[in-house]
């Protein structure tokens, strides 16, 4: 009998340690405090988690600083605020947003490959929390991280001519993704990630930034390969356009260019509504990006990209058929508002625009023809321009272009990609054989390249690096296969930045 309540006792003690380890696991510490996460489909998530000090008061436009340290350990069950951003007529979001969401299988020495994503939205909208971390985490055994930066005015407006202490204030977004990465880099091995092996990948808005961040010298090190899905470095803006973005916005608030001083402590909601205003549209689109400061970006981003600066990464680089008929009505004709449609997407740059579609009409109806030179001016252009690039530089280079329409035409949309690769569902619960089977593929080569360095799978054809004599790419459709293009678009006179205003 007092054996068997010896038995019990230490059965007890073994499943209480047992709870404990668990729940310590839940508590990962990094260079500020502990902090506590949750489990969510059996892994562990922490959101929320600071990465850097609030930009606000004395910090607004500044580079983001070091967050301070607590006492407590500090709760990371929760998202953080989105950065302020226009949700339809309302205003949302905080400047205190400098947080990073983390999905790990396990907070332990596995040294898993880490993805860091960095959301799109035009630079003016969104959040990490707007991609789900369980896509990569659950099934795949990586370490997934989505991170919150600064949008907008708040992220891009430039003030360097206005003060020197704001020099670097027209890329305080870049910054923002430069410090996250520094904060993976120094803790990500507590939560069972590899900082040798993390990989940045964004869409759209988030694809240009990450290029940006790419080709900024004070990223070099903190990552080592790159997935730009539809965006690349033609966000990147002079200061001259930069600073008539601002008057734009001080001219739409009833101030005048000596009046920018006036930002440093205007109420946010107050300049979100004025950008607002001045971002309506299509061509809110261009507006906002990066400077070339000659601070943060010091030189031309394709220059740099030639160099031998350029870190030694990995790069996977694609854009969709039919970018822009997410943005292009059937109804638009770009004949009739060429002046207010293209200058609001190119700034001075729209008589380049205008002109190669008026030659498109020639073969293709008025839709057609909008469609195929606003997704190759907007984006599949400059792809390829930095692909050439980088492969001059012998990085080794993947392309793809995602065809697939799902039987509409001109399908192939921008951002439709996004839902095969983060795809959360069970691919066998997939019914349509060749969603299920684009979703096997298109999932399963992010995953081979976050992993290895190399997207091929067994159940893709094999994908040969970017070269730019044979020109070969992965097209992803109804079947997947390889393609050597005859020829890759570029209008030799169309600048490096897609918006000039002057």
């Amino acid at each position: 009998m007092l054996l068997k309540i010896r038995f019990v006792i230490l059965l007890l003690i073994i499943c209480t340690a047992c709870k404990v380890s668990a729940q310590s696991n839940l508590v990962v510490k990094t260079d500020k405090g502990y902090i506590l996460g949750l489990t969510e489909n059996k892994i562990l998530v922490f959101k929320g988690i600071p990465y850097a000090a609030p930009p606000v008061g004395g910090l607004r436009f500044m580079p983001p600083a070091s967050h301070s340290s607590w006492a407590d350990t500090l709760s990371a069950t929760k998202f953080g605020s989105v950065a302020t951003q226009t949700s339809g007529n309302k205003i949302i979001g905080s400047e205190d947003c400098l947080s990073l969401n983390i999905y790990t299988p396990q907070a332990d020495n596995h040294k898993r490959a880490v993805v860091v994503w960095v959301h799109g939205g035009s630079m003016t909208s969104g959040s990490g929390k707007g991609m789900n971390g369980h896509a990569f985490a659950d099934q795949d055994d990586i370490v997934t991280i989505t991170i919150n930066y600064r949008l907008g005015a708040f992220g891009f407006l430039y003030l360097g001519d206005v003060n020197k202490r704001y020099a670097e204030s027209g890329n305080c977004g870049v910054l923002d993704v430069i410090a996250a990465l520094k904060w993976i880099n120094k803790n990500i091995t507590a939560f069972g990630g590899d900082p040798q092996r993390v990989t940045i990948m964004g869409e759209s808005a988030g694809a240009k930034l990450i290029s940006a961040v790419l080709v900024s010298p004070k990223s070099k090190g903190l990552f080592s390969q790159y997935i730009a899905e539809s965006g690349s470095v033609q966000c990147i803006r002079d200061t001259i356009t930069a600073k008539n973005e601002r008057l734009r916005i001080l001219h739409q608030m009833g101030l005048g260019p000596h009046d920018a001083k006036k930002l440093l402590t205007m109420p946010a909601d107050s300049i979100m509504r004025i950008q607002g205003i001045v971002c309506e549209g299509i061509g809110g689109n261009s507006f906002f990006g990066p400077v070339y400061d000659g601070e943060v970006i010091k030189e031309d981003g394709y220059k740099y990209a030639a160099g031998n600066n350029l870190p030694r990464i990995k790069a996977l680089i694609g854009t969709n058929e039919y970018e822009a008929a997410l943005f292009f009505n059937r109804n638009d004709d770009l004949d009739k508002n060429n002046a207010a449609y293209l200058r609001s997407l190119f700034g001075d740059d729209y008589p380049m625009v205008s002109a190669k579609y008026h030659q498109q009409l020639k073969t293709d109806s008025p839709y057609a023809a909008g469609v195929k030179v606003l997704t190759q001016y907007m984006y599949q252009m400059h792809s390829y321009r930095f692909a050439k690039v980088l492969a001059q530089n012998n990085i080794p280079v993947w392309i793809y272009r995602f065809k697939f329409d799902d039987g509409k035409p001109f399908g192939a949309k921008h951002a439709q990609e996004l839902q095969y690769i983060w795809n959360t569902r069970n691919v066998n619960s997939i019914t349509d054989s060749a969603k299920k089977q684009l979703t096997i593929n298109m999932h399963g080569a992010w995953v081979a390249f976050i992993k290895t360095g190399n997207p091929n799978i067994a159940t893709l054809p094999k994908w040969p690096g970017y070269n730019n004599n044979t020109r070969q790419i992965m097209t992803f459709d109804t079947t997947d296969k390889v393609i050597g293009l005859k020829e890759v678009y570029n209008d030799t006179s169309f600048p490096s930045q897609v918006f000039t205003l002057k």
